[in-house]
C-alpha cells in the first residue's frame, strides 16, 4: 500500500507551524490539531454547521482540523477556527454574527489555546 502525504504548502507550514507553537508554548491542543490536519484529504473532518451549533454554546471558540460545511443553522454567536469553510457556511456564521477565523489567526490570537474546543 502507498504512503500518501499532503503536497499543499500552505498546509504542510501550518502544520509546522502549529507542532512549534505546541512546543513553545506547552499546548497540546495545537499538536492534537496538527496531527488531525496531517491526514489524508480523504480522512480529515468536515463538520456541518449543526454540529457546531449542538456542541457549544454561546461565546465558545472552537476549532475544526479541516473544512467546515453549510448543512444546518448555527443560532448563537461562537467564534470558530478552520482550514477552509465552504462559502455558505461563511455567510451563515455572518448570519448569526459568529466569527469565522483561519487556524494560524487562532494561533495568534490565543497561543497558549486556553478555553478552545476542537470539534471533528
Amino acid at each position: 500500500m502507498r504512503e500518501t502525504k499532503t503536497t499543499n504548502p500552505e498546509l504542510l507550514q501550518l502544520i509546522r507551524q502549529l507542532k512549534k507553537e505546541s512546543r513553545e508554548q506547552q499546548a497540546n491542543i495545537w499538536h492534537d490539531v496538527a496531527d488531525h490536519l496531517a491526514k489524508t484529504r480523504s480522512q480529515r473532518v468536515a463538520v456541518n454547521l449543526s454540529r457546531i451549533n449542538r456542541h457549544t454554546k454561546k461565546a465558545d471558540v472552537v476549532v475544526v482540523p479541516g473544512k467546515i460545511l453549510g448543512a444546518g443553522s448555527i443560532d448563537h454567536a461562537v467564534t470558530v477556527a478552520a482550514f477552509s469553510a465552504s462559502e455558505k457556511a461563511k455567510t451563515k456564521l455572518a448570519a448569526a454574527k459568529a466569527k469565522y477565523l483561519s487556524i494560524p489567526e487562532l494561533l495568534e490570537k490565543n497561543p497558549k489555546g486556553s478555553n478552545v474546543k476542537i470539534i471533528r
